[in-house]
C-alpha cells in the first residue's frame, strides 16, 4: 500500500518506544512511504527543538527516513479542503502518491476522514486494520 506519514507520526518514531515506532516499522516492510521535503524539515526541526535531540543525530534520522520513502511535491491542495494551512504538504503528497493512507495523530487531517480517495486513520487504526487484514 502506498501511505503517507504525517510529521508526528515520523516524530513519534523516533521520539520512544511504542505505536509510533511499530507504525513505522511496519511501514518500512510493508508499504511505499510518500513525503515531502517540508515534511522531513518539520520532522528534523521538531526533533531538534522540541525533542532535544542533537542536530547531527536529527540530520541522520532524516537521511534514515528520507532513503526509506519516494520524497515528492505536494500538489496544490484547495484552501476549502482543508481546516490547517500546513496540512497542504501531507494533503498534497497524497494526492500526488495516490495514497491509499494517511497516518496522523492530527484531528484537523482526522476529521476530514478521506480526501481524493484517500484514508486518513490514526496509527491505531491503521494498526488494527492491518490485524484485520492478515486473519
Amino acid at each position: 500500500m502506498k501511505v503517507v506519514l504525517d510529521a508526528n507520526i515520523l516524530i513519534a518514531a523516533f521520539a520512544a518506544r511504542g505505536l509510533g515506532e511499530a507504525i513505522y516499522e511496519l511501514c518500512l516492510t510493508r508499504d511505499e512511504i510518500y513525503l515531502t521535503r517540508e515534511i522531513l524539515d518539520d520532522v528534523q526541526e521538531k526533533l531538534v527543538k522540541k525533542i532535544k535531540v542533537p542536530p547531527a543525530q536529527a540530520a541522520a534520522i532524516i537521511a534514515l527516513i528520507e532513503n526509506n520513502a519516494t520524497i515528492v511535491h505536494a500538489a496544490a491542495i484547495p484552501p476549502s479542503t482543508r481546516r490547517d494551512p500546513d496540512d497542504e504538504n501531507v494533503l498534497g503528497a497524497a494526492k500526488i502518491a495516490k495514497a491509499d493512507y494517511i497516518i496522523t495523530g492530527d484531528n484537523d487531517l482526522l476529521v476530514l476522514r478521506t480526501q481524493e480517495g484517500t484514508v486518513i486513520v490514526k496509527p491505531r487504526e491503521y494498526w488494527e486494520e492491518l490485524s484485520r487484514r492478515k486473519k
